[in-house]
Parts: structure tokens; C-alpha cells; sequence
């Protein structure tokens, strides 16, 4: 797949929809302006990465760009540019929620009065587990 040119803009746009912290702001001597962003991980190692704004250019050469990608970001450029122009944030591994867990009194009667097995339970979500009691207590099934 052909993607746009990868710019400063685009790269600073990632950081943006990833919710990067911007960390430093810097003017060199040359004009030259930096901006540091830093980005934890879920497994607590923190990425930096930053964006030049040199005066002339604005396009990152190709073994620049793969350094980005690989060592900054820590992304395929499939997956940056599915961010920058999809909004489609990077998974990064972060644990899912848990899901609601059922009250032990309504697993105890779903297995013991009901009779219905405890893998079937461990399926339910909340709301079902107490149709289902609701259902048993009414109907005896």
C-alpha cells in the first residue's frame, strides 16, 4: 500500500492522537526548533521520540523515518498511518478491563439450586445470570 509522505507534521500528529506528553521545547542556535514527547507503555517502559522543525525540510528521509518507527515509536508504518489518518489508536497491550464479576450468592444458586454447570456460569454476564435464576425460580427450568 502507498502511504503519504511521512512529515514532522504527520509524526507530531501521531504523538497528538496517541496522547503523548509533550516534555520539552527547545530553540537551537540554528533556528532550529525541537519538541520532545514521551509515551508510556502499559508494561511501564516509556518511549521518546522528537520532532525537528528545521527551516527547509519537511520531509523525513527514508533510514530516518525506519529509525522513527522502529526505535521511537515502536510501530509498522501500517499502523502509523492507520493512526494519523484513520484515528485508529496503536495497540499497545494494554490489559483489557475485567469483566463484571457475578456475586457469589447468585453463583451458588445457579450451581447448587438450578443445577446448571459452573463453566456455563463462568460464560454469564450479570444481567443473564439473573434472568436466568429469575427463570428457574418461575418456571423451575
Amino acid at each position: 500500500m502507498t502511504h503519504p509522505e511521512p512529515t514532522r507534521e504527520r509524526h507530531e500528529k501521531f504523538c497528538e492522537i496517541e496522547d503523548w506528553v509533550r516534555v520539552r521545547d527547545a530553540r537551537g542556535r540554528t533556528g532550529t526548533h525541537h519538541v520532545t514527547y514521551r509515551f508510556v507503555l502499559p508494561d511501564s517502559r516509556a518511549l521518546r521520540t522528537r520532532i525537528s522543525h528545521p527551516v527547509d525540510r519537511t520531509v523525513y528521509g527514508t533510514g530516518l523515518w525506519s529509525h522513527i518507527l522502529r526505535d521511537q515509536l515502536e510501530v509498522t508504518e501500517e499502523i502509523f498511518w492507520q493512526c494519523v489518518l484513520d484515528g485508529i489508536l496503536p495497540n499497545r497491550g494494554a490489559p483489557e478491563p475485567p469483566r463484571e464479576s457475578l456475586p457469589a450468592d447468585l453463583v451458588h444458586l445457579l450451581i447448587h439450586r438450578a443445577g446448571i454447570a459452573d463453566h456455563e456460569v463462568a460464560a454469564m454476564t450479570k444481567a443473564q445470570a439473573i434472568a436466568r435464576l429469575q427463570q428457574f425460580w418461575t418456571d423451575g427450568t
